[in-house]
């Protein structure tokens, strides 16, 4: 750690104006310190006190982590962190109704969402039943002909086919008309889910989310594979009370699926705060181990040689398996991840990585089309709340990562709709995604717009939403989802910069380093990596990679190097700025990470921002 201390973090003089006196970036951000001036003595406070270096208290400090919490947060244990499961309202209805299907032997269906948290949702259940002698089937209904959800023909097919008990996963909160003709159906529904509720709620055996209105469990944080994975625990327990696993069936080993809740986490961006923090902490231990057949194959598909991280699950695995369900069969991922048998696996995930290679070339002519539309809409409106476009060219199964582009460019929330015919024919009805930025609740907006009767239906949660629109109501969805988020938006892109965690040289970035830094870790949303500024680095080589990528080599003032590539940048004034810097010095911003490429590991800084210590504004 000795090294590590050495390298501490640099603080700005309080009278500069943005952190290294950048108060207009390259992206057009004010630089800021990450740690408030009052946070100053707590992170002083966790450094003495759990004797830790300086940098990692600040970096704690920063994050809202607070005295006491220290050891929990650099070590978080599923013991440590799990609640009572039965705090959860219906939890214990939804244990008991799956352990009497469990004992019956009973088919359940299990019916989930096209993305990665549906996905892991399923196949844990699956897994589940599978370990208890339990027949089941997964359904997951295709995006573009089907649309998200449970609906009434795939309900019918189901119990047709045997089905004597119906589970929803990730999905089922507001199918109030659906899941209430399921009555009528000869069986049991239950609902495991996360998204914002109502406070109408379907007439189910159970319905199991945190997000419900009157929920007070405070695990409202969970993705849907998160509260997928408390029911199994309750499940588990309930059986062990009712003398099950006495008989000669060996309780399951839960903590071995921690690898699914911690994809579907990563991918579902969802905070990793509390339980969070524990899934995914714990789950990339056990991914590590490759028991996983499913996750192996994609593992070895996506050609990654080292050990998994949020970076890998967010940005290689997860979109693989979305491919499926974006543009192909949307049961593949759910298939993938339940398979025992080799050979499939590599099959499927060898189909989801060519799936995956067709899905960036529609995204990236839809996004190009989207931006162009979107740099109009913002040059005539500057204050503009949200960005909402449409084309009935575009493919609905990807307006979400297009919609996620334009928030990423144009800092505001983002709302893509794909419009066609309904039912081959006649008026045009659009499937939209949306997406948010901190501090505007989209996922409300859109529910409240569903109650005001201007979509045929709708919701999601703080940062995602999905909608069903028709045309002829677009334009006053436009006025009433942008009315709804105005003042939020405002405040928010009011509040919007760069936290930078401190300043660094590249001579002092090294293993002891990352080391320290990976211990505040894992990182994401609700628990940002590190960023931080490079003062006054000369830009020695600079080019454009891949797509649209722009790696470059920064190089301190005693000499040392750096390389570091900012994604997406070519084309904008952040590429520019690098590419046309000449060995000039210049402030760069960025997250540090470990690389492997070509068996040669590295340390390497994704660059965020960049700005020239000339220029003051």
């Amino acid at each position: 750690m000795g090294a590590v201390r050495k390298t501490a973090v640099r603080r700005e003089p309080e009278a500069a104006t943005g952190f290294l006196g950048v108060s207009c970036s390259a992206r057009g951000y004010e630089w800021r310190e990450r740690l408030a001036p009052g946070a100053a003595k707590i992170a002083t406070a966790i450094s003495q006190q759990h004797d830790l270096p300086e940098l990692l208290g600040r970096v704690l400090a920063a994050r809202g982590v607070g005295l006491a919490d220290v050891p929990v947060f650099l070590d978080p244990s599923i013991k440590a962190l799990m609640p009572d499961p039965s705090s959860l309202v219906d939890m214990d209805k939804a244990a008991a109704r799956i352990a009497d299907a469990i004992e019956a032997r009973a088919p359940v269906a299990i019916f989930g969402d096209y993305d990665v948290d549906g996905a892991c949702s399923s196949a844990l259940l699956s897994r589940f039943l599978a370990h208890h002698g339990t027949p089941s089937r997964i359904y997951i209904p295709d995006r573009i002909f089907e649309g998200y959800g449970p609906n009434v023909a795939a309900l019918e097919t189901l119990v047709r086919d045997g089905a004597r008990l119906i589970v929803t996963v990730d999905c089922g909160t507001t199918s109030f008309d659906v899941l209430g003709k399921a009555k009528g159906l000869a069986t049991d529904v239950v609902v495991i889910d996360h998204h914002q509720a109502d406070e109408r709620l379907p007439d189910v055996a159970a319905l199991v989310n945190p997000n419900r209105q009157d929920d007070v469990s405070g695990q409202g944080h969970l993705c849907a594979a998160g509260v997928v994975f408390l029911v199994l625990v309750a499940t588990s327990r309930e059986l062990r009370r009712r003398g099950f696993y006495a008989k000669g069936v060996a309780e399951p080993s839960l903590l071995g699926d921690l690898d699914l809740a911690a994809l579907a986490t990563v991918a579902d961006v969802v905070p990793l705060t509390g339980l969070n923090r524990a899934y995914v902490t714990r789950g990339l231990k056990v991914m590590r181990s490759r028991d996983n057949i499913g996750l192996r194959a994609l593992v070895d598909a996506a050609g990654l040689t080292q050990p998994p991280t949020t970076y890998h699950l967010g940005y290689i695995l997860g979109p693989r398996i979305n491919a499926g369900g974006r543009i192909g069969d949307a049961g593949l991922g759910a298939r993938l991840l339940t398979t025992t048998d080799e050979v499939e696996a590599q099959r499927i995930a060898g189909l989801l990585e060519r799936l995956n290679k067709e899905r960036k070339a529609v995204e990236q002519q839809m996004l190009e089309e989207a931006v162009a539309e979107a740099d109009r809409m913002v040059s005539e409106t500057p204050d503009l709340p949200l960005i909402v476009a449409g084309s009935e060219t575009w493919h609905k199964g990807v307006v979400g990562l297009v919609a996620s582009r334009l928030v990423e460019r144009f800092g505001r929330p983002a709302c893509i709709i794909a419009w066609e015919k309904e039912g081959g024919g006649g008026s045009l009805v659009g499937t939209g995604s949306l997406r948010s930025i901190a501090g505007v609740d989209i996922g409300g907006a859109v529910r409240a717009a569903v109650a005001a009767g201007h979509l045929v239906k709708g919701g999601g949660h703080a940062m995602a939403a999905g909608l069903t629109v028709a045309r002829d109501k677009i334009d006053a969805v436009r006025a009433f989802l942008s009315a709804e988020v105005a003042d939020s938006a405002k405040g928010a892109r009011a509040r919007s910069g760069l936290d930078i965690d401190g300043a660094l040289s590249a001579a002092g970035v090294n293993d002891a380093l990352i080391n320290l830094i990976e211990r505040a870790g894992p990182y994401g949303q609700g628990n940002p990596q590190p960023r931080f500024a490079f003062p006054a680095h000369r830009v020695r080589f600079a080019k454009i990679v891949g797509e649209k990528h722009v790696r470059c080599v920064l190089e301190s003032g005693d000499g040392s190097r750096l390389e570091g590539v900012a994604f997406r940048a070519a084309g904008e004034a952040l590429g520019d700025l690098l590419l046309n810097a000449a060995g000039m010095p210049l402030h760069v911003a960025g997250s540090l990470k470990r690389d492997s490429w070509g068996g040669r590991e590295k340390i390497e800084l994704t660059i965020e921002d960049a700005a020239d210590p000339r220029v003051r504004s």
